[in-house]
């Protein structure tokens, strides 16, 4: 007979559209997933033979084909998969769990990726690889060519204990500018801009790496095409994984 095969749990129950394998940890440490009636550990390996719970819920045996969606998020929507009033998963409101990739506030509007496919999650978030975001903004009052020069060089962050990477800006307008972050602080822009004593009116995200919002209408979504899919693969290191 062959040997059997082992993942660690997080990374199974990401594969199966359950949750990132972050979010994977955090249940685990909780007592939230169980293996044959067993509380789970840390580190854990499964065969996908048990009979795997989380929240209560048997994980399904079944592996469906992973969905990637780009959102145009409304303000108001909150980024969570938690109960919480007005989540982006009651919002989009799919047959089958997805999960966002990374955040944007609540009074945020914009690009948003969501996925079943935990293994998307965890290249993308990681900081270390400066993964381009581009955002246009409106401020309460005119920028001044101080404002651009010392957002672009960095900017410390008083509350955070954090000066922020160098970035991309440019003056789109009298009190709007577009800007490319590398890094996903919470709350980044509104704080830079807070610290510089300008308050952000709106804030639109309108790219992530290689997805662009595009004409995708407020509130709308759409699945991610063969060839975004395949180019982002290529920027996050896995040219050959297979896209169906």
């Amino acid at each position: 007979m062959p040997e059997e095969t082992y993942i660690r749990l997080n990374k199974y129950l990401s594969e199966h559209g359950v949750c990132s394998r972050r979010e994977a940890d955090a249940c685990i440490a909780q007592g939230l997933v169980t293996i044959n009636g067993q509380t789970a550990h840390m580190g854990e390996k499964v065969t996908g033979k048990e009979t795997i719970c989380f929240k209560g819920r048997p994980v399904r045996q079944n592996k469906k084909e992973p969905v990637y969606i780009a959102l145009n998020k409304p303000r108001g929507i909150v980024c969570t998969t938690k109960n919480d009033k007005d989540n982006v998963i009651d919002y989009l409101n799919l047959d089958r769990r997805v999960f966002p990739v990374g955040r944007l506030d609540k009074d945020s509007e914009g690009l948003l990726l969501l996925t079943s496919d935990g293994a998307l999650v965890n290249p993308m978030m990681r900081a270390s690889q400066a993964h381009e975001k581009e955002y246009t903004v409106c401020v309460n009052r005119p920028l001044t060519e101080t404002f651009i020069q010392k957002m672009g060089a960095g900017v410390y962050l008083k509350e955070l204990q954090v000066t922020t990477r160098p970035c991309r800006i440019w003056a789109t307008g009298k009190q709007t500018f577009s800007i490319i972050l590398t890094q996903g602080l919470n709350r980044q822009i509104r704080r830079m801009c807070q610290a510089l004593g300008y308050r952000v009116v709106t804030l639109k995200r309108i790219r992530i790496m290689n997805i662009r919002l595009g004409s995708l209408g407020y509130g709308q979504w759409r699945y991610l095409t063969q060839q975004e899919l395949s180019e982002l693969y290529k920027l996050l290191g896995s040219p050959d994984i297979s896209l169906h």
